[in-house]
């Protein structure tokens, strides 16, 4: 777990990674850092603009550590997330940053039709594989979108390009984690850890 300091530092590294990178195309190489961040840990960088996503790219498993992940993810959530044009330097100033770190995803097992029943909403975040294919949610989305456990993995399913049930086939392999999020509270904001609303779990009936 991170604490409230680190949490800003993580927001402020990533902040200022996108940044020298939009200004001198080179990737910073930060120094002294807190001890966690020489953790491997798995992490992914938000970009948000007016509200609406611009950008989110990170690292779902622990392979590299955490300060690097950061400056890593936040370089290609600027720049390299396909569905998005690059962030442009004159941008920055009305994005808000949010970083979010990863416990390590861990295989749910037990009755497919019983799965939605160990989904916690504002809890989780999920990550579905079968074969070539796969796609991660992150916890906020559940939360920011209003979805029941069901939904929040057909959703998972389809951003894994898989059908939307393909998650009740034992072919494909479903994964949970749980996660830390810190975001600026509006562009160059002071930097707060995001509470996650909650919800029971889903029926396992």
């Amino acid at each position: 777990m991170l604490g409230k300091e680190e949490g800003r530092f993580a927001v402020e590294m990533a902040r200022r990674s996108l940044t020298e990178y939009l200004k001198r195309r080179e990737r910073i190489r930060p120094q002294g850092l807190p001890p966690v961040f020489s953790e491997e840990r798995g992490v992914f960088v938000t970009l948000h603009l007016d509200g609406q996503l611009r950008g989110c790219i990170g690292y779902p498993y622990p392979v590299m550590p955490l300060g690097q992940a950061i400056v890593d993810s936040a370089v290609q959530a600027g720049t390299g997330d396909p569905r998005f044009s690059p962030v442009t330097l004159a941008e920055l100033q009305d994005i808000e940053f949010e970083v979010t770190i990863l416990t390590r995803p861990e295989i749910m097992t037990g009755e497919r039709s019983r799965l939605a029943g160990s989904v916690q909403v504002g809890r989780h975040g999920l990550l579905v594989r079968r074969g070539p294919f796969s796609g991660l949610l992150l916890p906020q989305v559940a939360s920011e979108c209003g979805l029941d456990p069901e939904d929040f993995l057909c959703q998972t399913c389809l951003k894994a390009g898989l059908p939307v049930d393909a998650w009740l086939d034992r072919e494909t392999e479903v994964q949970c984690f749980e996660a830390q999020i810190f975001s600026e509270m509006g562009p160059l904001g002071p930097v707060q850890e995001t509470v996650l609303h909650s919800c029971e779990n889903g029926s396992e009936g």
